[in-house]
């Protein structure tokens, strides 16, 4: 069956406007265009779309998509296959925040004391399944699996204070770099400040710090689209001044 941009939005839940982007940037042409002008698109399409919307389900940036998709070697079948697995990780934390939700209402309601563990214990699931599934795979190339198994460890075992701190320290060294990247400086003492809180911040997932790790990170936040579209999102260029930032601090800038 044949579909319009229309047909196509309309049977897929998006906009027009989006099929035509996504046209424009190149991951989904149509099949052809007919007499009329209009934009035709078949079951290739389709599965086409099928597939850039269970990517961006998982918060896969489009510039990431376009690569995987167009590359070569894409496995529409392992893809789907990969989907799905993702897509039990976050059912199942789903559930384990539901059962958390319930529990922290019934110790409400009838006075019962939970422990401090149980209270952070779906969020702490949580923060280690949204890393794994961002960004699992180029960290464990980079790092190894034992040193990211170290570090997923760690953050479960963490005290609620633990949690607490680690929380803030995240929300301090954001509020900081962006205040430093109005400034301009890498070199400056807001940005410098910046890069402590983010050691610090690191020091608590990381099984040992070291100024070597610290700097790779901080490339990686430039050559990765997936992380520079994380810190480029509200002012662009952030992700390369803090990189700057931090390869002042370790001492790594050449």
């Amino acid at each position: 069956m044949e579909y319009t941009v229309q047909e196509l939005a309309q049977l897929a839940g998006v906009t027009a406007r989006t099929v035509r982007y996504y046209d424009e940037i190149d991951i989904l042409k149509p099949a052809r265009i007919n007499s009329s002008g209009y934009r035709i698109y078949g079951p290739e399409e389709v599965d086409r779309l099928q597939q850039i919307l269970f990517y961006r389900e998982l918060d896969i940036g489009l510039d990431s998509i376009r690569k995987i998709i167009n590359s070569p070697s894409f496995d529409e079948v392992k893809a789907l296959k990969k989907h799905r697995e993702k897509l039990l990780e976050k059912k199942e934390q789903l559930e384990l925040l539901i059962v958390n939700l319930d529990r922290t209402i019934t110790s409400k309601e009838r006075g019962i004391i939970m422990c401090d563990q149980e209270k952070f214990e779906g969020f702490k699931k949580r923060l280690v399944e949204d890393n794994e599934r961002k960004y699992g795979e180029e960290i464990r190339e980079k790092y190894g699996d034992e040193d990211v198994e170290r570090s997923n460890k760690k953050i479960k075992n963490m005290t609620q204070e633990e949690y607490e701190e680690v929380t803030k320290l995240e929300k301090d060294y954001k509020e900081t770099l962006r205040a430093a990247f109005k400034n301009g400086d890498p070199a400056g003492k807001l940005a410098q400040k910046t890069v402590d809180l983010h050691r610090q911040w690191l020091s608590f997932y990381w099984d040992r710090y070291s100024k070597e790790a610290h700097a790779g990170l901080a490339q990686m936040y430039v050559d990765d689209d997936r992380f520079r579209s994380n810190y480029d999102k509200e002012q662009p260029g952030t992700a390369e001044f803090l990189r700057d930032a931090i390869l002042i601090y370790t001492g790594m800038k050449e």
